[in-house]
């Protein structure tokens, strides 16, 4: 039944083990993030049948001395500090999940999953439209897999946000990374956003699939086949990840690391895959097992939640005629429109 729920609200919108950030410290004082890399280990258990980056794969270990530090400070002009303090004190903040825009190889029907390929000229126009429908809504912290489509997809819809605040990938994979990657104009830094890429936010790796046509494979195997790889909760393709596997980590790095953010009340977009998404929305609106596996979820079609006193609330996609509606469930959200409003008049 939920499952079905979230169905129909996909469709009416159509119309309108640690990164890793358990070595990032987060100080969270007014209306700022302090990203300090310290020593930390790296678990890669479950890359043994996930996909990660080669560089991750291959360390079991990254130290950093605090004296190299990252600092992005996520505050607002002096004219939004009311507005913001609000969310803040409140608990309240807006969590948006946004999957890729159209890939090469979704446009020639391939199994893809931890294979890196880019948008195509529709994915980007995709993930500039998805831009357009959260232009009015705060961000604070970007997370996104360490896949580029899914990284295109953020930086793209980022262009088209009102702040004209600049995404700043966090480069914490080594000591030297993180220190040529500084930033010292503190203008700088409050117009800018931390960008988190990781791993375990990727799709689900599809083993021996990834790089077959889906049709061409369904003739070799049957279709019957083919859809339990593709649509069974726990049964992995030869080689590859279930859609429970891929939760496991997908969840495991949301509560893990974001969540907190938001429970701070760090307004949150994250740009991932179908599965690693579908994961986290099982998470967010208790899904059991055989309703996530009938989830859907559009490419480019943003979805919002609210995330206030340790729940989620599920607000559907801002978008053309529904906006208001969308604002109209949090009075926080509808005073940074007017903020905004009022920046450019």
């Amino acid at each position: 039944m939920a499952a079905a729920v979230f169905n129909q609200s996909i469709g009416a919108s159509q119309s309108l083990g640690h990164f890793n950030t358990s070595g990032l410290h987060q100080e969270f004082g007014k209306g700022s993030v302090r990203l300090i890399s310290k020593a930390f280990e790296v678990d890669v258990g479950l890359s043994k049948r996930g996909c990660s980056n080669s560089s991750q794969r291959n360390l079991s270990i990254i130290r950093a001395s605090t004296s190299q530090t990252s600092l992005i400070d996520i505050v607002s002009s002096p004219s939004h500090n009311k507005s913001n303090d609000s969310l803040k004190k409140s608990g309240e903040a807006a969590l948006i999940l946004i999957r890729h825009g159209e890939s090469l190889w979704n446009e020639k029907n391939l199994f893809t999953g931890c294979v890196d390929v880019p948008l195509t000229k529709k994915g980007v126009e995709e993930a500039i439209e998805a831009g357009k429908r959260i232009s009015n809504i705060p961000i604070d912290m970007i997370y996104t897999s360490a896949l580029i489509r899914a990284q295109m997809t953020a930086m793209l819809a980022m262009t088209q946000h009102r702040r004209k605040k600049v995404p700043v990938i966090m480069h914490n994979e080594s000591e030297q990374a993180t220190a040529w990657s500084q930033i010292f104009s503190e203008d700088t830094k409050k117009q800018s956003i931390p960008v988190v890429a990781d791993w375990r936010l990727n799709e689900r790796m599809y083993g021996e699939l990834q790089g077959l046509n889906k049709q061409e494979t369904a003739d070799r195997y049957g279709k019957e086949q083919v859809h339990e790889w593709r649509r069974s909760y726990d049964v992995p393709p030869p080689n590859g990840e279930s859609l429970e596997m891929c939760a496991q980590r997908a969840v495991a790095y949301f509560k893990d690391q974001i969540e907190p953010q938001l429970l701070a009340g760090k307004n949150v977009m994250i740009a991932a895959h179908g599965n690693s998404l579908r994961s986290i929305i099982m998470y967010l609106d208790k899904l059991t097992s055989q309703e996530v596996i009938s989830l859907e979820l559009s490419t480019g079609i943003p979805m919002l939640y609210i995330s206030k006193e340790g729940k989620f609330i599920r607000r559907g996609s801002p978008a053309g005629p529904a906006e208001a509606g969308v604002y109209a469930y949090t009075k926080k959200l509808a005073l940074y429109r007017q903020k905004l409003d009022e920046m450019v008049h």
